[in-house]
């Protein structure tokens, strides 16, 4: 079947709309034709054929001329049946010509099961008339019958609107499918530029409803992907120009240490202990950059209870020093999310608030469509016009840091189909607003 079957969509759709629309106009071509085109026509081959045995069994029991003219005559004006006798004719052909439809057969049938003599139908010699010659013993009887009490109409203009109607509808749907088939052609294009490296840039959405969300996912994949590939390029960037400074330090230090002579652990206590921060600075550098750029796409969802989920989370930030002063949730909130990425999500928020502020509020709330968490504080807060730029990494607002805390956050949250927004605190300083769709 697969050597026989085309391979492309557009083929094989217009296959599953033809094969059904050929097997309906066939089960009617059947049920038409086969029951009651062959019924009706049997009834009119029975009544022609019963008045010419009427006609035969009137000219056997009339033996004088003039007597069998006027039954003719009467045969010709009451039963439109054209009928001339042949003295001592004899046919040379017999039985029927064919023409389509079952008439040329049921009228056969029928004068064969009611006369005993020979026949023949003649059905091409006038259009609009059909002969038969009957073989009598002293002679053949001719009766010209008309066309339209056999006939019951012509079966290829029943054919040719079949045929027409299925040939319509099937270029109808094509017409359809193709535009269909045009938008799944487009997204499988975008798809292989964009494998191969190339910008094209957003897909507009087109077709059916399902290829629609295709093309929208497609998008939402590429601005993801795009997004991902310029923080990373930032952090390799970030990287050497951050690690310069600690670096260019320690070698100073080195430079600067005695290379001969007696040395006293006293003197170079305070170079030691200079390079030993240096050195703790760059390991909590290299944490961060590994952190932002290890990613969270390894872990499994689970279904996770808000409210122990943050307790859990304020009982940390309290070990290391916040003040949480409570944690606010709805009894029973769940939503399904990666526990350990959004436990490292939360816990950067929450250390970027336990610096600048005294009180921190964690909070969450349930809707239609997803789960809010809100992390709170009383602190200084970010002006308006900074909160876009502090989301991007190595840019940390208020000094101090690698700036990778709230870019981590937000990638985490986005990694969940969520959104993360800075907005101001009913406490005085900045909300924090993460939304989980269920």
């Amino acid at each position: 079947m697969r050597r026989v079957l085309p391979r492309s969509l557009l083929a094989r759709s217009l296959l599953i709309v033809l094969i059904p629309l050929l097997i309906t106009q066939g089960i009617a071509l059947e049920v038409f034709y086969g029951n009651f085109l062959q019924v009706a026509s049997r009834r009119l081959s029975d009544s022609v054929t019963s008045e010419i045995v009427l006609s035969l069994n009137a000219l056997e029991r009339l033996k004088k001329p003039a007597d069998r003219q006027w039954f003719v005559e009467q045969a010709q004006q009451h039963l439109q049946l054209v009928e001339s006798w042949h003295s001592n004719a004899r046919l040379r052909r017999f039985g029927s010509t064919h023409v389509l439809g079952p008439m040329d057969e049921d009228l056969a049938r029928a004068l064969r099961a009611s006369i005993s003599y020979p026949f023949f139908v003649n059905w091409r010699e006038d259009p609009h008339t059909v002969k038969i010659s009957i073989q009598l013993p002293d002679g053949v009887l001719d009766v010209e019958a008309p066309r339209k009490r056999l006939d019951m109409g012509q079966i290829w203009l029943f054919v040719a609107w079949a045929v027409g109607s299925s040939l319509l509808l099937f270029v109808i749907a094509s017409l359809f499918m193709r535009n269909q088939v045009r938008a799944i052609r487009r997204l499988a294009h975008a798809a292989e530029q964009f494998g191969l490296g190339r910008d094209i840039g957003p897909i507009r959405p087109a077709g059916a409803q399902e290829v629609r969300k295709a093309a929208v996912a497609f998008n939402r994949m590429q601005d993801r992907i795009y997004r991902f590939v310029s923080q990373r390029t930032g952090v390799l960037a970030g990287v050497s120009h951050d690690l310069r400074t600690p670096l260019t330090r320690l070698r100073l230090s080195l430079d600067m240490m005695p290379r001969t002579g007696m040395v006293r652990a006293e003197d170079i206590q305070p170079d030691v202990e200079d390079m030993i921060g240096d050195v703790a600075e760059m390991e909590h550098m290299i944490a961060s950059y590994l952190a932002f750029a290890r990613g969270e796409g390894t872990e499994n969802v689970a279904d996770t209870e808000i409210e122990p989920f943050l307790e859990d989370v304020a009982a940390a930030a309290r070990r290391a020093g916040a003040h949480v002063f409570s944690v606010r949730v709805a009894p029973g909130l769940r939503v399904h999310m990666r526990p350990d990425a959004m436990r490292r999500a939360l816990t950067n928020l929450v250390d970027n608030a336990r610096r600048y502020a005294k009180h921190i509020n964690l909070s969450a709330q349930g809707r239609s469509d997803g789960v809010v968490v809100m992390v709170d504080d009383d602190g200084p807060g970010i002006p308006q016009e900074h909160r876009g730029s502090v989301l991007r990494a190595f840019e940390s607002g208020r000094g101090g840091g690698t700036g990778l805390g709230l870019t981590i956050s937000r990638d985490i949250v986005r990694a969940h189909g969520g959104e993360m927004e800075l907005l101001d605190s009913p406490m005085g300083g900045l909300r924090v607003r993460l939304f989980l769709p269920r």
